[in-house]
């Protein structure tokens, strides 16, 4: 006999496991189904323990440079081993952490591989057997792999995916980075600041490409300031690993191919939505290229099945797909404020040195939908603290409406702009306009005061430069 509940989500990630708690919280019976560890990729293998080795990074940068600051250490050295131990240790902590908020909220775990069986059931495969459930709804929360091409596959000791980046057994001496999106850039930054010499692979005619091109401007110089390489419209036609290291073709943009050698490499080309194996076409299920269709509040064309997070498509961000769950089940209890998902107003996040962070419309976008446009340009040099943090490359761009005042996007590149592009997000969602951004008090000294010089430059008043 099935167990039944009001909801079964499965997939315990950062859309999973919101919207678990988010769905007792509004009184829902609910059960979530998880095949390896609570938290998901996000919590285990991706957004924190990567952030620990970001942080290691960056302290030993400082270190490094320590003399700047007026201050002497001698002799820095790395212990990866330590570095990758204190990552996982992180890591552990937070998935503990979703554990209690689990039985916090009573909600009922089920550890085992998923199966869609009918609408509304689900039979789930573990070490203790069977065990099948069923309920009026259901969420697929199922989350993404990296993608792999036929000719660029890894094989978890000289040619890594992010999984295998984060707990390396040895050091890379020179490292191939394929691909510049946030995950390559940060392993790429990451590696640096360790000590590899370091060579990013791209495609398409600049880094972070999904940037505004002044910002992936900026990155390209500081990242090449830094000592790394960086190949634009340009491509890996094949990579062979053997016991010294690996060999790939790279072609140029001229359409010439030559032969390098580098210690290591990680793919970094983007993701592969977990939708197979889990029963969506024999339901009838609506998918492209894998990632399964939904409405704003995250139905599929199933009664009683819903989606969310990064098996249902971009922007693959944790705190979309927390969003999202929130949204679901809001819409799932019948809540009276329930609200359709906007994705124009998610931030995006690196998380390298130097951070960026945007949200909303690019220069180029908006100028491509024929809006006439105020951008406004802050330079950290001219921020006092970011001086005296020794801190002073960065910039802050801001895109305007040049008939309504609406901000368009925000877009920032420097020391703890993840942290500060919230304040845009903000100021996104409640619809401000320039005045109330140029109205507002910002705190000296502060970092956030280019944000402020930046709205006042779009419109001609900017202070400081």
């Amino acid at each position: 006999m099935a167990d039944d509940f009001d909801l079964i989500i499965l997939g315990s990630g950062p859309g999973g496991y919101v919207a678990a708690i988010r769905a007792s919280q509004l009184g829902l019976k609910t059960a979530i189904v998880e095949r390896e560890l609570l938290g998901g990729i996000c919590l285990n293998w991706g957004c924190i323990p990567t952030k620990a080795l970001l942080r290691t990074a960056e302290i030993k940068h400082y270190m490094d440079h320590a003399s700047a600051y007026g201050l002497k250490a001698d002799n820095v050295s790395a212990d990866l081993s330590a570095i990758v131990k204190r990552s996982r240790a992180v890591a552990k902590q937070l998935n503990q952490g979703v554990g209690f908020l689990m039985k916090k909220h009573k909600v009922t775990v089920v550890e085992g591989e998923g199966r869609l069986t009918a609408p509304g059931a689900l039979s789930v495969t573990g070490l203790k057997g069977a065990r099948e459930l069923t309920a009026k709804n259901v969420i697929v929360a199922t989350g993404a792999r990296a993608r792999e091409l036929p000719h660029l596959k890894a094989d978890g000791t000289r040619i890594w995916t992010y999984r295998q980046a984060m707990v390396p057994p040895a050091m890379p001496t020179e490292l191939l980075v394929i691909g510049s999106g946030a995950i390559g850039v940060e392993f790429a930054s990451f590696y640096s600041d360790l000590g590899a010499k370091v060579t990013i692979v791209e495609m398409l005619d600049r880094i972070l490409p999904v940037e505004d091109a002044e910002i992936s401007a900026a990155m390209r110089k500081a990242l090449e300031k830094q000592g790394i390489r960086i190949l634009t419209q340009s491509g890996v036609e094949s990579l062979v690993a053997d016991g010294e290291g690996v060999s790939a073709r790279i072609k140029g943009p001229e359409g010439a191919a030559a032969d390098h050698r580098f210690s290591h490499a990680i793919i970094a080309i983007g993701i592969a939505p977990n939708s197979e194996g889990i029963g969506l076409e024999e339901l009838g299920v609506l998918t492209e290229r894998g990632h399964i269709l939904t409405d704003p509040y995250g139905r599929t064309n199933v009664p009683g099945l819903w989606a969310i997070g990064d098996v249902t498509g971009p922007p693959w961000l944790a705190h979309k797909a927390s969003h999202e769950g929130v949204v679901a089940v809001e819409a799932i209890a019948g809540e009276a404020h329930a609200h359709p998902m906007d994705t124009s107003n998610i931030p995006g996040c690196t998380y390298s040195r130097p951070q960026v962070a945007s949200v909303g419309l690019t220069e180029e976008r908006a100028r491509a939908e024929g809006r006439a446009v105020k951008v406004g340009r802050f330079p950290f040099i001219g921020n006092g603290k970011a001086i005296a943090l020794g801190e002073p490359d960065g910039l802050v761009k801001t895109v305007f409406d040049a008939e309504t005042g609406a901000l368009l996007g925000a877009h920032m590149i420097g020391a703890e702009v993840t942290e500060l592009i919230q304040g845009y997000v903000i100021a996104r969602q409640l619809e401000t306009t320039e005045a109330e951004l140029m109205q507002t008090i910002f705190p000296h000294p502060t970092i956030s005061e280019t944000m402020h010089e930046s709205v006042l430059d779009a419109y001609g008043r900017v202070l400081h430069i």
